[in-house]
């Protein structure tokens, strides 16, 4: 990984030396890898920085500005143009380079990488047995119940660290994709338990941790080879994983890409934060121009021989291999804040000063609300009727919210309001309330008002 030759400015350094807490050392090894930070400048004229000279008065436009529903595209441009670099003064540069963070699944793509690579993997007898047969081992927060499930279904098949034969083991298959889609075992019981639920999705963290035992660069091959099959069926194909029958298929949204690569060259640095394993979002990136050194997803410790460990890189004062934080509501914006920004420690839990935030934020679903919520140039939705994210969206406090009906397949109106006022928040234990606005006021329940039509 190379390192980071730039100097973050005085002003970022001390943030990020006040919110720094001493950590325990880490379990394992260290993390898989460790995306460079945001480049960082002083505020003084810097007579090198080519986008300083010559750059056009008029910043860089959205080609498919059309393709955007009602006012989205203009207030999108706006931001672009208040935090590019056609706004800073010849020789100038910012002193915190403006930057945007994007979700992955259903929001620069549609459809879901983590459930396609699975898929993939089921298929193909890619899963391996857990270390003794035991699926506990594969998540902190796995019930007794799904640990039994699984190895009932599973633990003869295979001898620890060998793939399953999930392509003809109907059965194995099958309990397997129980856990991934329903969180359940095939017979109804909870497979996870006692995660911190602002902090965790425990089914989405257990897509990376089952990829123990393999190094990250074979899974970025298993990765890559799901994505050929994904781009390769056609819109609406689908495929059976063991007795099911699930979308085999995935699509680049044209917009998105065109969106991506307008902020780069408009100066706004484009990363992606993705609640799937961040070798997955290594491989599909590319595609829309963002590197790895920019993504933000689940990531795992290294044992000593380079496998992966099942232990996950901690945040926001969770130290390494806890397994305690991923990339999922509050843990997005904590990440964004370590990685990008280099704050550490419980202050990286909390939203930063305005002049530290993502100029811009697109997600689809309340595992995104955190760090949309967080940007303050616009916040970008695609509509799945996810409630806590469309309550804020509809509520539309600062008149910066562009929500749109996914530019594939879009979901038809909702036909109840969100339950804003009542049940639209979820906190840490599970327990449901009314979302609220920054103030602490309660969002009124909304209607459903940007939709598809069939």
């Amino acid at each position: 990984m190379r390192t980071q030759r730039r100097v973050r400015a005085a002003g970022l350094l001390s943030i990020a030396m006040a919110a720094t807490t001493l950590s325990s050392a880490p379990v394992l090894a260290a993390p898989a890898s460790n995306p460079a930070p945001v480049a960082v400048t002083a505020g003084a004229p810097v007579s090198k920085e080519p986008a300083a000279r010559g750059w056009k008065d008029r910043c860089p436009q959205l080609k498919l500005a059309a393709n955007w529903y009602g006012n989205n595209a203009a207030l999108i441009q706006r931001a672009i143009d208040r935090a590019g670099r056609c706004s800073w003064p010849r020789g100038w540069v910012p002193q915190v380079r403006p930057y945007a963070v994007f979700d992955w699944d259903n929001t620069v793509i549609k459809n879901d990488i983590s459930d396609q690579t699975i898929f993939w993997m089921l298929r193909h007898n890619k899963i391996l047995q857990p270390p003794g047969r035991d699926w506990r081992k594969t998540s902190r927060f796995m019930t007794d119940a799904g640990a039994e499930a699984l190895r009932q279904a599973c633990g003869s098949l295979a001898r620890p660290g060998r793939p399953l034969p999930t392509r003809t083991n109907v059965r194995c298959a099958d309990e397997l994709l129980s856990v991934r889609k329903t969180q359940k075992t095939t017979t109804g019981a909870a497979v996870f338990a006692g995660a911190n639920e602002r902090y965790m999705e425990a089914s989405y963290a257990w897509v990376g941790q089952i990829m123990q035992g393999y190094t990250p660069a074979q899974v970025r091959r298993i990765a890559a080879k799901a994505r050929t099959a994904a781009l390769k069926a056609p819109i609406g194909a689908t495929q059976k994983v063991g007795s099911s029958t699930e979308t085999a298929w995935i699509r680049y949204y044209p917009e998105m890409r065109d969106l991506i690569h307008t902020l780069k060259k408009a100066g706004i640095e484009p990363w992606i934060v993705s609640a799937s394993p961040k070798e997955f979002a290594d491989v599909w990136g590319p595609g829309v121009g963002v590197d790895s050194r920019h993504t933000i997803g689940i990531e795992q410790l290294l044992l000593p021989n380079g496998k992966l460990s099942g232990h996950l890189r901690g945040c926001g004062g969770l130290p390494d291999g806890s397994d305690a934080i991923m990339t999922y509501i509050d843990g997005k914006r904590c990440f964004i804040n370590q990685t990008i920004l280099g704050v550490t420690g419980e202050k990286a839990l909390q939203p930063m000063p305005a002049s530290l935030r993502p100029t811009l934020a697109g997600g689809d679903a309340t595992t995104d609300v955190s760090m949309v919520r967080d940007a303050v140039g616009v916040h970008v939705v695609l509509n799945r009727n996810k409630d806590e994210l469309m309550c804020h969206a509809y509520d539309n406090a600062d008149g910066r919210w562009a929500i749109n009906p996914m530019f594939i397949q879009p979901l038809p109106q909702r036909k109840s309001l969100y339950p804003c006022s009542t049940t639209a928040y979820v906190d840490a234990h599970g327990n449901h309330g009314p979302a609220r606005r920054d103030d602490g006021s309660i969002i009124p329940d909304q209607a459903d008002t940007v939709f598809g039509t069939p």
